[in-house]
């Protein structure tokens, strides 16, 4: 019997190595993700070939397989503190989407590890933050140049990290908090611009409606000068028999007295 349990060890220490290394040769990578494979015996870490996408896979129980997330990701940097042009205390919040360059995940697994997120990006933006928010003043970044300042860290991110086989899809300035004060005399300066518009504008209005009264009047005096100058004695005269034929012809009981009117035109008595 004890010959037999002798023998029967050889086996179970084999079966469990067996299964050990059947456990670590069968490896499936989920949705989103790709693997690096390292090579124990065959070069270390393999970047001449595309890393192993999504599904089941079988390596060599001796190598490993390094899986990354290659979906887009977010980083969120809470109260990043910086400097102004003028030296005030600024605080930001960016938020930057990334994802790991897929076809050179070996080289960044290689060159940077699983944490690049600690070593690439966080760094290079922190950096590049600082240096874009020192071109301005808090004014500028408090109201009208926000959108410069992001499209500018986001250009400079991007170029940083690109060499280290990261991509940067989008950079968002969320918030900028500046020192109370320093708020408090941005917005009354705001509003006090924003008033002295508002009174431009009425004066403005005002300005052209005046001229708009002018060009009126001056139409009207025009249409006058030019109807006083086409009225002469002859059409006066002309429109006065006009008018006598009309009347004549109303039912009306009326007495006509020949040359009597002026300019020799009839004068018409009525109701007599």
């Amino acid at each position: 019997m004890e010959r037999y349990s002798k023998l029967g060890l050889p086996f179970l220490v084999g079966g469990l190595l067996l299964f050990i290394f059947a456990m670590k040769s069968f490896v499936n990578i989920g949705y989103g993700e790709a693997g690096v494979l390292f090579k124990t015996f065959g070069g270390g870490v393999v970047t001449d070939k595309p890393p192993k996408g999504e599904g089941f896979h079988i390596i060599a129980p001796w190598d490993d397989l390094y899986v990354y997330n290659v979906k887009q990701q977010e980083v969120f940097e809470s109260k990043m503190q910086v400097l102004s042009s003028n030296g005030l205390d600024i605080s930001l919040d960016i938020s930057v989407l990334y994802q790991p360059t897929i076809a050179d995940l070996g080289k960044l697994h290689q060159t940077k590890g699983l944490n690049y997120l600690q070593v690439v990006i966080i760094p290079s933006l922190r950096a590049v933050a600082r240096s874009v928010v020192g071109q301005y003043t808090p004014e500028q970044l408090y109201s009208t140049k926000r959108d410069a300042i992001q499209l500018e860290i986001f250009d400079r991110l991007k170029g940083d990290v690109e060499e280290q086989f990261v991509q940067i899809n989008s950079v968002l300035v969320r918030d900028v908090t500046l020192p109370s004060n320093i708020k408090s005399a941005i917005e009354r300066k705001l509003t006090q611009e924003q008033e002295a518009l508002e009174y431009v504008f009425r004066l403005e209005k005002a300005r052209q409606e005046a001229e708009k009264l002018i060009i009126d009047a001056e139409g009207k005096a025009n249409a006058n000068r030019i109807l006083n100058s086409s009225l002469t004695s002859n059409i006066l005269r002309d429109k006065g028999i006009e008018a006598t034929l009309k009347l004549s012809e109303s039912p009306n009981s009326k007495i006509v007295i020949v040359g009597s009117g002026e300019d020799g035109l009839p004068l018409i008595l009525g109701n007599q």
